[in-house]
């Protein structure tokens, strides 16, 4: 890495250009929330009919603080949208994608509200099939599967494995032969479609480990074998462009070579492929510079993609099913810290970044540095008429690169003690979460109604111990 003087990179602080100064530093922004939050007559947000500092007396922080009724009401908008949309074709339905975050109850919300369920790893499956969740409903991902997690699938009786290479067929047409059933299979296929918010590279995305290539026919050459396979049901073709998709043009490419493949094998092997799976990926508000789309015109917009692309090739639309995580489960929490440190860095000149330090980190919150990720804060426990100051906000971890928040106005007293809330923290950030630096992971508790419920507890010192055996 080349040096560069200290300070000539860092410390400017001047707002992004994308991030607006705020009318009112204290306001809620829409769409940046869960449904419930609102201020209080004392000033403290309250989300589920409970407050902040409540929650920070009876729970502690960090936490993370699961809006259910949120939670339910985006699961169940998503399934009734592509239901609607594709009733007038062959149907949809809509697997929810537990990678984004997965408990016991979540696992029950969804079975309960109608939705499947997507796992991709044997712990993953191991969490939906205590919680109840029923096998036929269940489909199994990932591209290194062990023969334990194979078994426990055909097992299970999950509606589908996903294959993701040609030795996997093998593996499980085997393991499905040793007890004695048929599995039911997709096979992931890869349509060198990278989709990213408004843009997708066409073929940039080949070099991957996930799937089978449509280039050079390996994806066909799949399909050949499993139709051949002894004890293999095939069930359809997956297929998966990206995440954080704010429109439907990469799913308009991703659709039609997908579906070329469907009139390749009814034209070569005279078998008709009827479900097609377009994954998920739908993106998700962070701050003020996205503007996701909505479930129905998600929905819509791909239903007259799969229809248009169908007629062209003469096929008959199939049966299509998605995968939705981070825009069911992301705006519906938010983390909740306590600030420690505030740190006013002046570097000479105009040059100067107020550091505010929380209690959490990246050990509960690594997409920032995973991923360059960007995310909104607010002083949630209480109001300020200060003038807002442009922050940063950091964690409690020895790394330089422990950021939650790059750029946000907070009130210009932030002080030790003040409660501040990370929105849209419900996807992939407990999921990812590490103990760094030996720190326990927060708790995720629900609020409704009034009431506090948790859903995973808080990591103790002893639990680290306790796995310390040497």
């Amino acid at each position: 890495m080349r040096a560069h003087e200290a300070g000539a990179l860092h410390g400017n602080d001047a707002a992004p250009t994308w991030l607006p100064y705020p009318s009112d530093v204290n306001t809620l922004i829409d769409g940046l929330w869960s449904r419930t939050p609102r201020r209080t007559e004392d000033g403290a947000v309250e989300v589920g009919g409970v407050s902040v500092a409540r929650i920070a007396e009876e729970v502690g922080t960090p936490a993370f603080v699961l809006d259910e009724d949120d939670f339910r009401h985006r699961a169940r908008a998503f399934r009734d949208a592509f239901a609607e949309a594709f009733r007038p074709l062959a149907g949809a339905d809509v697997y929810y994608a537990g990678k984004a975050f997965l408990c016991g109850a979540v696992a029950r919300w969804v079975e309960e509200d109608g939705l499947g369920l997507d796992v991709c790893t044997g712990g993953e499956l191991a969490v939906a099939l205590r919680a109840g969740f029923p096998g036929e409903r269940i489909a199994l991902h990932g591209n290194n599967k062990s023969l334990a997690e194979i078994r426990r699938a055909l097992e299970a009786g999950v509606g589908r494995i996903v294959v993701d290479s040609l030795d996997e067929i093998d593996l499980v047409d085997a393991i499905a032969a040793e007890l004695g059933l048929r599995a039911a299979v997709m096979l992931r296929v890869t349509t060198g479609v990278e989709a990213h918010t408004h843009e997708f590279i066409a073929t940039a995305h080949e070099d991957q480990k996930f799937g089978l290539s449509l280039t050079g026919g390996t994806a066909f050459e799949a399909v050949r074998r499993v139709l051949v396979a002894e004890h293999l049901d095939l069930v359809g073709l997956h297929s998966h462009i990206g995440s954080q998709i704010f429109d439907t043009a990469g799913f308009e490419v991703a659709a039609r070579r997908v579906l070329d493949l469907v009139a390749q094998v009814r034209d070569e092997l005279d078998h008709t492929i009827t479900q097609l799976d377009l994954g998920g990926g739908f993106g998700v508000m962070y701050n003020t510079q996205h503007t996701p789309s909505t479930p129905e015109a998600l929905a819509s917009g791909i239903a007259g993609i799969v229809e248009k692309q169908c007629h062209e090739l003469e096929l008959e639309v199939p049966h299509v099913s998605f995968e939705p995580g981070r825009a069911i489960a992301g705006p519906s929490t938010q983390t909740l810290y306590s600030v420690g440190t505030v740190k006013d860095v002046r570097l000479g000149g105009p040059h100067h970044r107020l550091y505010v330090s929380v209690d959490g980190g990246m050990s509960d919150n690594v997409r920032t540095a995973l991923y360059d990720a960007d995310y909104s804060c607010l002083l949630s426990g209480r109001v300020s008429e200060e003038q807002p100051e442009v922050v940063r906000v950091v964690g409690k971890h020895c790394e330089s690169g422990d950021i939650v928040v790059k750029d946000e106005y907070l009130p210009a007293d932030v002080r030790r003690g003040d409660l501040v809330s990370v929105p849209v923290t419900g996807a992939y950030c407990y999921s990812l979460a590490s103990n760094y630096n030996h720190v326990p992971r927060p708790p995720v508790i629900a609020v409704k109604d009034g009431e506090i419920r948790t859903l995973i507890r808080r990591e103790t010192e002893e639990d680290l111990l306790g796995l310390d055996v040497g």
